[in-house]
């Protein structure tokens, strides 16, 4: 099934003002949010939960290692792709981007253990008794455990609404294009 990647001008009126504020944070209106509102109260309801993991206690590279984990471990396109170039914007080095990306460890410990915690959150729905203390030994809180499952949350609604539309990767994300036979 095709979806349409929605303007300001073609979105269904009540989606119109949430593209005009994904524009303006972005610079440009990404395919996901075109294709979301198709759904204003899906594009409402991820853009909420983007805006909650935003405020969270983890650095803009530690909710990055969680978003791109999580859609590497979903194999979603898109959002491999895009928090790919995001994440390089957010600190992490070309080494970290990539082994994210291939699903192997990251040299840095700590972001290991967030990477391998926010991998087990989403493989085994949840049941993280392999990788939770190695996450809450590496200085995390059981706060930001809670916090992942939260990025989580928001990488499962555009990952999943991805697979289902086939969303176009973004010319500014084309650099990171990425296919989960890549893995």
């Amino acid at each position: 099934m095709t979806y349409p990647v929605h303007t300001k001008a073609t979105a269904p009126e009540r989606a119109r003002p949430l593209l005009a504020q994904v524009e303006r944070a972005f610079g440009f209106l990404p395919n996901l949010a075109g294709m979301l509102a198709e759904a204003p109260p899906v594009l409402e309801g991820y853009l909420g939960v983007a805006g909650a993991f935003a405020k969270s206690s983890l650095t803009p590279a530690e909710q990055q290692v969680v978003l791109l984990a999580s859609s590497v471990e979903n194999e979603c396109h898109y959002c491999v792709a895009a928090h790919s170039t995001i994440a390089l914007g957010a600190g992490l080095d070309r080494d970290a981007v990539d082994a994210l990306r291939s699903g192997t460890p990251l040299a840095d410990s700590r972001l290991e253990a967030l990477r391998r915690y926010t991998r087990d959150v989403v493989a085994r729905r949840g049941w993280t008794a392999d990788s939770l203390p190695a996450f809450l030994a590496a200085g995390f809180s059981r706060a930001q455990a809670l916090e992942v499952i939260l990025g989580v949350a928001q990488k499962t609604i555009s990952n999943y609404a991805n697979h289902l539309a086939a969303t176009p990767v973004d010319e500014p994300f084309q650099g990171e294009v990425w296919e989960a036979s890549a893995r």
